[in-house]
């Protein structure tokens, strides 16, 4: 197996997942992008490419459990091991989504992209994760899923989401679960916030650029040995559930 340090990010063909992938390259590292779109990601790889990062394609939809498996073999087969791996794809579901008008079904979809996937890709990659001497798992979330914050009076908790905003709270416990099963390894897995970033997620709106938005899940991917598990970060620090 190469010694060189190798990582997968979901949904790195565009915005923060392009960023991260970016990051990860600029260290050396072999980076495998995920990406549904075949154009878009055999553009994202390219572009990487020529920016100097040691990049390949990973056809990956997290919904998809035939799919992520063949995406873990084909790893597998290029690298014989995974060190880092990086859920960042993810949907809001679109917008409004006041709880008394929601579609169920965009809850069910929020879920299914947002939990689910990162589960079914975690569990589907744990296998080449555990043949690493330092692996590391980074589950992209946001503030808008901290139940402390979105009680706080006059804190900015983003608009009124039954679909996204829970999605990621319950992405969180998930996290914590994970970081409790696995606490006993080598594996450090952790949440990370990216701020409010303007990507198409939230059409540009946000303040912060997509490679600002990366850099929380770079230093979430590079922590030592002796780093946290089972947190939840942004750039200032701990963010409370």
């Amino acid at each position: 197996m190469s010694e060189q340090t190798i990582a997968l990010v979901t949904g790195a063909n565009k915005g923060i997942g392009y960023e991260i992938a970016a990051g990860l390259g600029a260290l050396g590292w072999l980076v495998g992008v995920g990406a549904r779109d075949e154009q878009r990601r055999e553009a994202a790889v390219a572009k990487l490419r020529a920016g100097g990062a040691d990049a390949f394609g990973v056809p990956l939809d997290v919904t998809d459990q035939a799919g992520v498996e063949a995406a873990a073999d084909l790893i597998e087969k290029r690298a014989g091991r995974l060190d880092v791996l990086v859920n960042n794809a993810g949907i809001t579901g679109g917008m409004p989504q006041t709880p008394t008008t929601v579609d169920p079904e965009t809850v069910r979809a929020a879920v299914e992209t947002n939990v689910i996937g990162v589960i079914r890709v975690t569990n589907a990659m744990l296998p080449l994760l555990r043949r690493s001497a330092s692996p590391r798992i980074v589950n992209m979330s946001s503030t808008v899923g901290s139940l402390t914050r979105q009680t706080t009076p006059g804190a900015e908790t983003g608009p009124i989401s039954a679909a996204y905003s829970p999605s990621k709270t319950f992405l969180n416990a998930v996290t914590v679960q994970y970081a409790k099963e696995l606490r006993d390894t080598n594996i450090l897995i952790n949440a990370a916030c990216p701020g409010f970033t303007a990507t198409d997620l939230n059409s540009f709106r946000g303040v912060r650029t997509p490679e600002q938005g990366a850099a929380i899940a770079i230093r979430l991917a590079t922590l030592p040995a002796d780093g946290p598990t089972g947190g939840f970060f942004d750039d200032e620090g701990v963010i409370p559930w």
